[in-house]
């Protein structure tokens, strides 16, 4: 499969809510998403592929865990592409990985919410410290129509890894948190405190 992707950052997540939902959005999940990226002596980096384990999880318990491999990147009219392979996972799969030689080497905790507007899914991330980015995956035609019913203004999409925003981010004086463990002991930005 070939995920295509664009992102933007959103200045009022509330406001971008209430248009998905206007426009008959189903939300899909509401809760914590960690990812953890994989590799084995760097040997994925090196080939710009990805190895992640993806956790979903609601009202404090898990829901979902997804292992997924991406291949490298390209752009294409404006949105990330790569190869994608998706599988659900059960049992030890951190076991598993462990024993092939991979381990984290990087970490990414955020709440989201998932929406479903026609064919394109809508993920409105908060991250423990940094910007709340929205995220569109889907064919050309299906992002084209999210992109419009979230009111952010096209050209502030991007196909920006997430190194870009934490840039933007750190340049604007901003200290990014992406993994809980990066926070200490402060507050993410989703508890509202």
């Amino acid at each position: 499969m070939i995920e295509r992707e664009i992102k933007a950052k959103v200045t009022d997540p509330a406001a971008v809510v209430a248009r998905l939902k206007a426009a008959g959005a189903r939300l899909e999940f509401q809760g914590l998403m960690f990812d953890r990226r994989l590799d084995s002596a760097g040997t994925l980096t090196a080939r710009d592929q990805v190895l992640r384990l993806r956790r979903y999880q609601a009202e404090g318990r898990a829901t979902r865990l997804v292992l997924g491999w991406k291949g490298p990147v390209s752009v294409d009219r404006g949105a990330k592409l790569r190869d994608e392979i998706e599988v659900e996972a059960v049992g030890d799969i951190d076991g598993l990985l462990a024993a092939l030689g991979y381990q984290t080497v990087h970490a990414i905790d955020r709440f989201v919410e998932v929406y479903r507007v026609g064919d394109a899914e809508v993920r409105i991330e908060w991250y423990p410290r940094m910007d709340v980015l929205v995220e569109i995956e889907g064919d050309e035609a299906a992002i084209e129509a999210a992109a419009a019913v979230t009111g952010i203004p096209r050209p502030a999409f991007s196909a920006e890894a997430l190194t870009a925003f934490v840039a933007r981010h750190q340049a604007a004086g901003g200290r990014p948190a992406l993994s809980l463990a990066e926070l200490g002991d402060g507050k993410p930005s989703w508890s509202g405190d």
